[in-house]
């Protein structure tokens, strides 16, 4: 059953026919006390809440009676009904435990994704299987572990695909984040259209909305054609936005508006165009770190984070080295037409042991670099050590990190960091000790939203 609390009759028999008309049993209530006595009779599959649902505006009642939900029943998912003006009580209210909110005018389609995602993850929920059993129901070719953490990231995969479900995949370099969102588009009923992926770190802040959302010709210098945004591209499809922590905060604002509405407007035109994607996006960053300093915005985190998966580092599962070197292995006897080529159980325990930092991105080189330096079939222990990068620079005491451990933007912005903190963040000083010129510097402490002194000559 799901319960529809509002107290504008309008709006309650206008959901209620909506959802009826797609099978499912509903019920209204205009006030609190109806709501609850409904609640404790009846346990809810889900809950739709207009956070204004008295006379006033404020949203306070509706926060408070979310407040009396949740500690009768925590598991009820809650979507809540809110306008622009309340979009700081609708995170305040996913703070308390609502699982998602919508905007007034609501779209039907998007609320009735909304209800069908909810209702199909709770219909699923504690169905522990084995890697045989999940790969026999869904397409997880491209991913290789039978670590406990990685079926459980698999199960939640395969009960989240076939929704509409915004996902946030979070996890260090060289996890495979990536792989996770392809699969996710793989299993769900959107396999046939596009998969689009953005790097948004390495999109600048004036090229954004000509990236995502596409320009005229004429729209700004040097636009002489029509060009096609990444959301255009992705429509009907699934849309990966990878690096989201990089976003600056005006493109944090643009972002959100084609996230909630499925609204954008190509730049040079004032035509609003309506786009119908999946979203899946990633970061190796702590979003909630940045939400607390004011770096990430929070409503736009509560937008992209209907279900977090967090991908486990390769340390932590070391039980699937072994399974990655040998998938690698068997790859590159194609690649090499090296079809003999194997490695010893010895060097699969040796590598099991390692920190591998940089994670399967790392594994990966690790064995490919053993496989073309090595004149032997048969891999061992000796051929891979002699790879790892361990030397120190010159006389210096410093090391480099090891290849596939960190990538160059990530190296580049360590180094603006320690720059800027030696020279007391002092940009003329910190650019000539760089290489840089000052123009330069300022773009990347820009792009990387590290702090500088603005009142320097």
């Amino acid at each position: 059953m799901i319960l529809i609390i509002d107290d504008d009759i309008a709006v309650r028999t206008s959901l209620v026919l909506l959802l009826t008309n797609e099978g499912y049993d509903v019920k209204g209530a205009a006030a609190p006390a109806e709501a609850l006595s409904i609640i404790k009779k009846n346990k809810p599959q889900l809950i739709v809440l207009d956070l204004n649902f008295s006379i006033a505006t404020t949203g306070e009642e509706g926060i408070a009676l979310l407040g009396k939900i949740k500690r009768l029943d925590a598991t009820v998912p809650v979507i809540l009904i809110t306008g622009w003006g309340s979009i700081e009580l609708a995170v305040q209210g996913m703070k308390m435990g609502a699982n998602d909110f919508i905007n007034k005018p609501w779209s039907n389609e998007h609320l009735l994704q909304a209800v069908k995602t909810f209702l199909d993850l709770g219909a699923n929920k504690n169905q522990q299987r084995t890697r045989k059993q999940l790969d026999s129901q869904y397409n997880f070719e491209q991913i290789i572990g039978q670590d406990p953490q990685m079926l459980d990231i698999l199960e939640t995969i395969g009960r989240v695909a076939s929704t509409d479900a915004s996902i946030l995949v979070m996890g260090e370099s060289g996890t495979g984040k990536e792989l996770i969102a392809e699969a996710i588009h793989q299993n769900s009923g959107r396999r046939n259209k596009p998969f689009v992926k953005v790097n948004l770190g390495g999109i600048s802040t004036s090229l954004f909305e000509s990236e995502m959302f596409g320009h005229i010709r004429g729209a700004f210098t040097d636009a002489r054609f029509d060009r096609m945004g990444r959301f255009e591209m992705s429509n009907k499809g699934t849309i990966f936005l990878d690096e989201i922590g990089d976003l600056d905060a005006g493109s944090q604002v643009k972002l959100l508006r084609v996230l909630q509405d499925r609204t954008y407007e190509v730049l040079g035109s004032s035509r609003t165009k309506t786009v119908d994607v999946r979203v899946v996006c990633a970061t190796n960053k702590n979003l909630n770190d940045m939400v607390a300093k004011a770096s990430f915005r929070e409503d736009l985190l509560y937008r992209i984070n209907l279900i977090t998966i967090y991908l486990p580092a390769l340390r932590e599962r070391p039980g699937d080295i072994p399974l990655l070197a040998n998938y690698f292995i068997g790859n590159l006897k194609t690649i090499y037409n090296r079809l003999e080529l194997s490695i010893t159980p010895a060097a699969l325990k040796w590598l099991q042991q390692l920190p591998l930092p940089g994670n399967i991105r790392q594994l990966k080189n690790l064995v490919e670099r053993a496989v073309l330096v090595s004149k032997k079939d048969k891999l061992d222990i000796d051929d891979i050590r002699a790879q790892l990068d361990t030397s120190p620079v010159k006389k210096d005491s410093r090391q480099l990190p090891g290849v596939g451990s960190i990538t160059l933007e990530e190296m580049e912005m360590e180094m603006i960091k320690k720059a800027m903190d030696y020279h007391k963040n002092r940009v003329t000083k910190a650019a000539q000790s760089l290489g840089l010129t000052r123009s330069s510097l300022y773009r990347r402490l820009d792009k990387y939203q590290i702090p500088y002194d603005e009142t320097e000559d």
